[in-house]
């Protein structure tokens, strides 16, 4: 039988505006998610494929982070530069055909100057050819769960065959910040020089009083202008994509928009400590009738600032839990539900272990069967 009991939430919390502000935006996708809690607080068109443009060079980057991650690769170690590297348009870090360029000169290359160049060094580096770096590209993606992510090339240059989601690239954000510290702090570099050529990052968000310190831009014809962004305020950090914006400036102006109101209109809270029993789960045929449920750890929620009265938790269990319950044994989830979010599902697991019932208990619990049954039956029969 599916059981569900409402859990009480009391928060201590200045007075507020009475209703959260909604937002909407005029990029063609978007999507706003906190980096704690994984709480999608603007969701629009997240899951259709789109034109990447350069902000599939993240993939890039995964790629070529993995690789100095897992030891194959030092950041002094060099790749040679091509004439297809050489020959690449669009932004370049302006590299000479021939010469031998060390990786982490390459990496800021590729986050400042967004070079095409830089990118077609690192897929022929990396895999022998831009060909079947790509290919690889796109295994790793759906290895890591990247459904909408298709690559044809490593640079996002235009192709009716490269394309990702919102979701995909806010994936891939978040995994520059969470897998790869060592390597994060080149995102917030804001200028760079090669063989004697200054260019400044295209990324708006490092200017602006926001917090933010990553992570690509990707303006294109057919794409039109959007940017990934991340920006951390105190203990909070938010990921976010918008793209389809039609210039530049509209870019900026709305990715600082989405932030101030992603800081200003949520915040995250602690609900349970650990340890904390958040409930207790009913127990069929156990030495005890109920056992004790906790989370792995703390319950923390990104909920909007105003609503904090209409946050409702529920405990969902297909109970009674029959006996023998071992610890740690997952018996209910926690469902926590607020306004302008998606309802957020925490595991809970068994406090303790619960063994079976001895031949009282189950003589008990068979005999109040019956009785249920006896009088069932017997109301069955009244009403015939």
């Amino acid at each position: 039988m599916l059981r569900s009991a409402l859990v009480s939430l009391t928060f201590a919390l200045a007075a507020l505006p009475a209703q959260a502000q909604t937002i909407d935006t005029a990029a063609s996708s978007a999507l706003v998610v906190d980096y704690q809690t994984g709480a999608v607080l603007l969701s629009k068109n997240a899951d259709v494929p789109l034109p990447p443009a350069s902000m599939s060079k993240l993939m890039t980057l995964n790629m070529l982070f993995e690789a100095l991650a897992s030891g194959r690769l030092g950041l002094d170690d060099t790749f040679r530069v091509s004439t297809r590297a050489w020959q690449m348009g669009g932004s370049s870090m302006f590299l000479r055909e021939g010469e031998q360029v060390k990786i982490i000169d390459l990496i800021r290359g590729i986050i400042i100057h967004s070079g095409n160049d830089a990118c077609v060094v690192v897929a022929e580096g990396l895999a022998g050819s831009e060909e079947a770096f790509a290919r690889r590209m796109t295994e790793r993606a759906r290895e890591l769960g990247m459904e909408d992510s298709v690559f044809t090339n490593s640079t996002g240059w235009p192709h009716p065959g490269q394309r990702m989601s919102a979701e995909d690239l806010v994936f891939l954000g978040d995994r520059m910040v969470r897998e790869f510290p060592q390597f994060y702090p080149y995102f917030v570099e804001t200028e760079f020089t090669w063989d004697g050529i200054t260019q400044q990052t295209r990324n708006p968000l490092l200017y602006m009083n926001v917090g933010g310190d990553g992570l690509n831009t990707g303006p294109t014809e057919e794409a039109g202008n959007g940017l990934v962004g991340s920006a951390a305020q105190g203990v909070r950090r938010c990921v976010f994509l918008i793209s389809g914006l039609e210039t530049s400036r509209d870019r900026s102006v709305e990715s600082e928009r989405i932030t101030s109101w992603a800081f200003r209109e949520f915040e995250t809270r602690v609900l349970f400590d650990e340890g904390t029993r958040i409930a207790e789960a009913d127990v069929w045929i156990g030495e005890r009738p109920t056992v004790g449920l906790v989370a792995d750890g703390p319950v923390p929620a990104t909920l909007p600032r105003a609503d904090r009265d209409e946050t409702v938790a529920r405990i969902v269990y297909d109970g009674p839990v029959q006996a023998p319950i071992a610890a740690g044994q997952h018996l209910a989830d926690l469902i926590i539900e607020a306004a302008h979010v998606e309802p957020i599902t925490v595991p809970l697991y068994a406090e303790e272990a619960v063994a079976e019932g001895g031949f009282v208990t189950r003589f008990t619990a068979a005999s109040g069967l019956l009785i249920e049954d006896l009088l069932e039956m017997a109301a069955d029969a009244a009403t015939e």
